[in-house]
């Protein structure tokens, strides 16, 4: 229950904290030490929300391990909407959830496969989920349909938000049905977590609450000057704002998530939790970091406001639906290949290549999302995920 207290609060905890900075203006160079501050305050976080993670059932576990992870993409998401910069409010939130899925799922398996192969002297013929992540699965497939309203409407409102964060609830409600399941050996921790979960129960509870109100704590004061020194760099040397803020914001922040799983995939045991973390980060991003924008955007403005998604925007936010789609019809089978895995790569290095490449790709993703809803729906192929859900449901849950 003190675990709950602490997610629920600890990121209205860091809203106040860049509420309470004034705007100003920071050089370029004032990155040399905010993007180390966010990976140091993201490892902080990481760390406890592994140690306290050791202690609760996995799935559970996983969706707060997410939330404290990807704390500094609200952040700085927030310090846009709180600034009311309308046009880079989903740079940073495209650009983390195109880089999860199309660069983080490759790595989770082709780390497996390497390290499988080592071991066994076979390849690894994909990463199977358990019975019980078909929850995180169906998870997904929620917010993205109704991501695809919001997307078709072009705007967002406080009544959108209600809606993901009742998704939200929902799957979080869920997740608290399931049993625990076997625990994780002490061992397999790295050092600091494992150090403190082995640690008796007053130093453990201390060190948890510290890691995690000093990594909130630098979050916050390192959110707004971190923005402004991306926005000088993109004015020094006449780059776009948006594509600097959607890839080089998130590489940063969302690099000790990357470690953090790449460490669970060493073993293909392990590889199908440390692809659900990604997941579990995924929906919390499509729920609670898109819900908290119009609200953060509203309180700001001191009324009722809806953001409207320019063109680009739309684009933006299209490509990144799209390879959401793929990837939630890969896992309604229950598994990964290595020939999707490296497809989801491809897909997310092409527009890279060639900015005029967009276009293509987000149709791409399209029809081969909707190949596979054909293929579902005329019975093709079987949707192992939702009938797992609805096995894992009538026994848990109802």
């Amino acid at each position: 229950m003190g675990l709950l207290a602490t997610k629920s609060a600890f990121p209205i905890f860091s809203l106040f904290l860049f509420f309470a900075v004034p705007i100003h203006q920071t050089g370029a160079s004032t990155i040399l030490w905010t993007a180390p501050a966010i990976v140091i305050s993201a490892m902080m976080i990481a760390w406890a929300a592994e140690s306290a993670q050791f202690f609760m059932a996995q799935g559970f576990a996983l969706a707060i391990l997410a939330w404290m992870q990807t704390l500094p993409e609200f952040a700085v998401e927030a310090v846009f909407a709180w600034h009311q910069q309308a046009p880079l409010l989903l740079a940073n939130l495209t650009g983390a959830l195109r880089l999860l899925t199309g660069l983080g799922w490759p790595v989770i398996y082709f780390t497996a496969a390497f390290f499988h192969r080592r071991r066994t002297g076979k390849p690894l013929d994909c990463i199977c989920l358990e019975e019980q992540q078909s929850v995180e699965v169906v998870g997904l497939l929620l917010p993205l349909m109704y991501i695809a309203v919001i997307t078709a409407k072009g705007s967002l409102t406080i009544y959108d938000a209600v809606v993901l964060i009742l998704i939200y609830s929902a799957y979080l409600y869920t997740l608290t049905r399931l049993p625990p399941e076997d625990a994780e050996s002490i061992q397999e921790l790295a050092v600091i977590p494992r150090t403190i979960v082995k640690s008796r129960r007053p130093v453990r509870i201390a060190a948890i609450s510290l890691l995690f109100l000093a990594g909130g704590a630098a979050v916050g004061f390192v959110a707004d000057p971190f923005v402004g020194s991306l926005l000088a760099i993109s004015a020094a040397f006449g780059m776009p704002s948006f594509l600097l803020v959607q890839w080089v914001a998130p590489i940063v922040s969302e690099f000790p998530e990357l470690a953090s799983t790449v460490y669970f995939a060493r073993s293909a045991d392990r590889a199908s939790m440390a692809l659900m973390n990604m997941v579990s980060s995924n929906i919390n991003q499509w729920t609670l970091l898109v819900a908290m924008l119009p609200i953060v955007y509203s309180i700001s403005a001191g009324k009722l406001s809806a953001i409207v998604l320019d063109p680009e925007q739309r684009l933006q936010l299209l490509m990144t639906l799209g390879q959401a789609l793929v990837g939630a019809m890969y896992l309604i089978k229950m598994q990964i290949k290595w020939w999707e895995a490296a497809m989801l790569f491809v897909l997310f290095f092409v527009p890279f290549v060639h900015a005029t490449a967009a276009g293509v790709v987000t149709v791409t993703y399209f029809v081969w999302a909707g190949v596979e809803m054909i293929r579902l729906a005329s019975g093709s192929r079987e949707p192992a995920a939702l009938l797992a859900f609805v096995r894992t449901w009538k026994a848990h849950i109802r």
